[in-house]
């Protein structure tokens, strides 16, 4: 499994133990570093974090997922580094997007690309604010 983005490595931490390995990509080294401690910390020896920029660390990682967890930045996924990420072809991707818009632009492409939105939702981690949270899996649709 990959959980591009990781920051902290929470998200990854939370399926470490339904997944055989999870490698976390984050650009934040500072995060990198956090994450691999709270890892150790939390006796999770199937967790790689990696740092670096999705967008060129994705080409050096030789496994390859059966599953991808997506929680870009507020601007979304670069469109040179969303090409790649389909192209792995997994069946579903979690997309965790704190900005509608940048997700309903990366969404015409992985719809493009052959997948649908199997489900959505909004959670709302910043109450009195005009900001939320919105979860979509994505499933392949069958050939």
């Amino acid at each position: 499994m990959f959980d591009l983005y990781s920051g902290t490595g929470t998200i990854a931490q939370m399926m470490a133990p339904v997944a055989k390995k999870v490698i976390g990509v984050e650009i934040v080294e500072e995060a990198v570093l956090a994450a691999r401690k709270n890892a150790e910390l939390n006796g999770l020896h199937n967790c790689e974090f990696l740092a670096g920029d999705v967008l060129k660390v994705i080409d050096e990682i030789k496994e390859k997922p059966d599953f991808i967890i997506l929680d870009p930045p507020r601007d979304g996924i670069h469109p040179k580094a969303l090409e790649k990420i389909i192209a792995y072809g997994v069946e579903r991707i979690l997309y965790i997007s704190c900005k509608p818009t940048s997700l309903a632009r990366d969404l015409e492409v992985f719809l493009a690309r052959g997948y649908e939105a199997e489900k959505a939702t909004m959670v709302d981690m910043f109450p009195g604010t005009v900001h939320v949270e919105t979860v979509c899996l994505l499933t392949k649709k069958a050939q």
